[in-house]
């Protein structure tokens, strides 16, 4: 669902634009209350993630095919406006170096694939978590359903910013009809991919799940006939003092895999807004990438000839920048709410004593 440039007008992408900086703006003071010693290592990773699997484009129906958008993984796992920062370093990453989203379009995208499947997704996820019972499969399942919502969400508000500022005459109804449709059936795979992969890390580190602190099911006893709580169990070790490094060497690895071998065996079929442009003609206006001539365009690197080492290459150079990349600001994010608490916290110890 990257947008090109020329699909959107001037005046309607810059308001995106504007949007979109305010959201990172309140996102980046939103996220220095989220990220802690649980999110803060996993934050860039799951950027780089995020990366690696939209190179796995699978199919769908009628020469389609889709990919993660990751609005809902990057929420659920990691909190709403970590979230939205992990998508829109993506999309800034692909925009800049591979020519994948329009540079002028970069606010549609940011708008539309960070913005909008991360709201959506996390609050379908915390509605359905407040109604199921608290276990981990309703976790998960709860994931599944999040973003399989976000998806068609994110079509229907392309469609919205098609309606303002198009640049063909393409019926707005068979644009609708044609987004939601095939973006339905993208969202199976993304829910899908967004609930094994947070089952995954409930299975093995329950507390790096943002979604899934403090829905841990009460232990009940039955005492003369009736259910009561169980005594509370023996604190854990703090979080702090348990390693994330067995868990983030972990995804960083699986990230270089699928980007660098997996991705040569996705689909070649055109996503599911490059179909629908296609198909309706949206694509009429379409504007060549002020980055086509970038070593990295198309995800291959230039002047290497051997398409599979290109485009494993190219992948392993994206998963690589986007996790410096994301973990560099979320670090810094990191260090600035420490710094911020410090004189807080001080002063605090000061007037009690």
């Amino acid at each position: 669902m990257h947008v090109p440039d020329g699909f959107i007008n001037a005046p309607v992408s810059a308001a995106t634009g504007l949007i979109a900086a305010g959201a990172v703006a309140v996102s980046l003071r939103g996220a220095r209350r989220e990220l802690d010693e649980r999110t803060a290592p996993l934050a860039g990773l799951v950027a780089a993630f995020i990366f690696a699997v939209q190179m796995l484009n699978f199919p769908v129906a009628a020469g389609t095919s889709g990919h993660l958008l990751g609005g809902a993984l990057a929420a659920i796992l990691v909190g709403p406006y970590t979230g939205v920062l992990c998508v829109s370093v993506v999309l800034l990453m692909q925009g800049v170096l591979f020519a994948d989203g329009g540079l002028t379009a970069l606010g549609v995208n940011i708008t539309d694939m960070a913005i909008v499947t991360t709201v959506v997704a996390y609050l379908t996820f915390r509605g359905l978590v407040k109604v199921l019972p608290r276990t981990r499969r309703s976790i998960t399942a709860s994931s599944f359903v999040a973003a399989l919502i976000s998806v068609p969400a994110a079509a229907v508000a392309f469609t919205f910013l098609y309606a303002l500022g198009g640049t063909t005459d393409v019926s707005i109804g068979k644009v609708a009809t044609a987004m939601i449709g095939v973006h339905v059936l993208i969202g199976i795979g993304e829910a899908a991919i967004t609930a094994l992969t947070v089952g995954a890390v409930i299975a093995v580190r329950p507390d790096l799940v943002y979604g899934a602190r403090g829905l841990t099911q009460k232990l009940k006893l039955r005492v003369d006939g009736e259910l009561v709580d169980a005594p509370a169990a023996e604190e854990p070790a703090p979080v702090a003092a348990r390693s994330h490094r067995k868990v983030w060497i972990a995804g960083l690895v699986t990230s270089l895999v699928l980007a660098g071998f997996v991705s040569f065996y996705a689909s070649a079929n055109p996503d599911g807004l490059e179909k629908v442009a296609a198909d309706k003609g949206i694509d009429k206006k379409a504007e060549e990438h002020a980055t086509a001539d970038s070593p990295l365009a198309d995800y291959g690197v230039k002047d290497i000839t051997d398409t599979r080492l290109s485009g494993g290459l190219a992948g392993v150079i994206g998963v690589g920048v986007t996790v410096v990349a994301g973990s560099g600001i979320f670090w810094a994010l990191r260090r600035r709410r420490t710094t911020d608490a410090g004189p807080a916290s001080t002063d605090s110890v000061s007037e009690n004593a």
